[in-house]
């Protein structure tokens, strides 16, 4: 897609194809009261003299504050920190209640359980559109040697998580399936005896979610852009592995299938007891805005929102 008539929401939808960590900036405002928001655009700049720059919404309530203060902190959130991100995202009245907190070595509030915090100067801010970029210089910082936490295609990732998704995958063949949405309605396709199930496809070898995108955007003509891991779970009578993954659709209309509400879907119409469990925790996971990777087999298993085992 080029031009001038850009789609907003294409284009952050392609925006978040780039993984970031997540980290929550802080300050104090003139009152001298902490203030904080969540960020993942946080980049190293220079390490001679030591820079970094994170970026700010002109939409957020602390853009004035941020951009005058004559220092901030950026800190890097552990992968145990996912409810701390929440927090700092949501408009809540007292972020910092519910957070260890302290004040660092050069006056801003840092967070002795994050992975990293850095603790600057404001040296800079550069205007950018609907953003401005705070450049820091550092003045102190702490590296507490854990694993950050991540966050791509609107979702949580962490290496745990994924070193689990991959482990429980095993070898061999493999069924993947999509839970495929786009504005709050899925994709169903219909079998021969007239149930309707997720779209998915036998993965011999290579990788499952170039099967999926292929196999929507081959069959079902639409574009496909495949996120994290939704389910990962042992069929034991068929004795088959399944993976399933969250899937945005692009626009038009299916060749193969229909979209259906999350809010209508005809569960006496599903191919399985397993389709109707992931559609309804898709559905409960989507309202909360705050998804899981489920590990276990057809029957019975575990949610994991963010492992936290290193």
């Amino acid at each position: 897609m080029s031009g001038p008539g850009l789609d907003p929401r294409q284009l952050r939808n392609a925006f978040g194809a780039f993984m970031t960590g997540v980290t929550v900036v802080t300050a104090h405002d003139a009152d001298g009261r902490p203030i904080g928001f969540t960020a993942n655009s946080f980049a190293s700049v220079s390490l001679d003299p030591p820079l970094l720059l994170v970026c700010i919404a002109r939409s957020s309530r602390n853009y004035a504050v941020f951009t005058t203060a004559s220092g901030f902190a950026v800190n890097v959130l552990a992968e145990t920190q996912k409810e701390v991100s929440n927090t700092f995202a949501r408009p809540v009245e007292d972020r910092f209640a519910s957070v260890d907190w302290m004040t660092g070595p050069n006056g801003a509030p840092v967070f002795p359980g994050a992975a990293a915090w850095f603790d600057c100067t404001a040296e800079r801010v550069i205007e950018a559109g609907d953003h401005a970029i705070l450049i820091g210089r550092v003045e102190a910082f702490e590296n507490a040697g854990l694993n950050g936490l991540g966050y791509a295609r609107g979702g949580y990732f962490t290496a745990a998580m994924e070193a689990k998704a991959s482990g429980a995958a095993g070898e061999g063949v493999v069924e993947a399936a999509a839970v495929a949405e786009r504005g709050g309605a899925v994709l169903l396709v219909e079998d021969a005896a007239g149930r309707l199930g997720l779209p998915r496809c036998t993965v011999v070898e290579g990788s499952a979610p170039r099967r999926i995108a292929d196999l929507i955007q081959g069959e079902i003509g639409l574009a496909a852009t495949v996120g994290f891991l939704f389910s990962v779970y042992q069929d034991r009578a068929a004795g088959r592995q399944h993976v399933v993954y969250r899937v945005a659709l692009g626009e038009g209309t299916p060749a193969r299938g229909r979209l259906v509400g999350l809010d209508s879907v005809p569960f006496d119409r599903l191919d399985s007891a397993q389709t109707a469990d992931i559609l309804r925790r898709y559905a409960a996971e989507s309202a909360l805005g705050n998804f899981g990777l489920y590990v276990g087999n057809e029957t019975a298993g575990r949610v994991h929102p963010l492992p936290r085992e290193a």
